[in-house]
């Protein structure tokens, strides 16, 4: 006699939920911003001097004020 009975499917597993991609205003700021956004921004001013020297450091600084104050 042969084996006449019928194999049942497994049941389905479960569906993750679709995660929604988050745009660029739903992101969370940073709280620091890194080293290359501080050296990014205090060479613009750099480059909107002229390129002069001697305020090298009054650029950084003013770059981190500004970069920390956006990200508070």
């Amino acid at each position: 006699m042969a084996d006449t009975a019928k194999k049942t499917k497994a049941a389905p597993k479960p569906r993750k939920p679709a995660v929604k991609k988050k745009t660029v205003s739903e992101m969370p700021k940073a709280a620091v911003p890194t080293r290359e956004e501080i050296e990014r921004l205090a060479r613009s001013y750099w480059e909107a001097r002229g390129y002069q020297d001697g305020d090298a450091e009054q650029d950084w600084l003013r770059a981190e004020q500004e970069l920390y104050k956006m990200a508070s």
